[in-house]
């Protein structure tokens, strides 16, 4: 790593296959210890069943309402200021059930590349 301020640059948004809008905060193979990326997720959209496979990832949800579902867990309830810690491999899902959009850092260690990702089956 070497000292560097990150801009975002909300033009980069894209739509990823899960469900949501990404913008890439910090992802870069010169930090590989850790990316960050704003994910939104539009009132009354379910992302998809995945996993990130040897990839930790934690949620700060910064806006919005909606719940987690974490492995074998009950979907759970989470708002602004929650923190949700998701281990590597573990099947998740985020669902928004508020009037607006649902917000939160998608915070991965080591960081998030597209090898990692895993789309699940709904019955895994």
């Amino acid at each position: 790593m070497r000292i560097t301020i990150l801009h975002s640059n909300e033009p980069d948004e894209y739509w990823f296959q899960e469900g949501c809008h990404i913008l890439e905060i910090a992802n870069h193979a010169d930090d590989p210890a850790l990316s960050i990326a704003r994910a939104r997720v539009e009132p009354g959209v379910t992302t998809q069943w995945h996993a990130l496979h040897e990839v930790a990832e934690r949620y700060l949800v910064i806006e919005g309402q909606g719940y987690v579902e974490i492995g074998d867990l009950e979907p759970t309830a989470v708002t602004s200021g929650d923190v949700v810690c998701i281990p590597p491999g573990t099947r998740q899902r985020i669902s928004n059930n508020g009037d607006g959009d649902l917000v939160f850092y998608a915070i991965c260690t080591p960081r998030f590349t597209p090898a990692c990702y895993r789309t699940l089956d709904t019955a895994e």
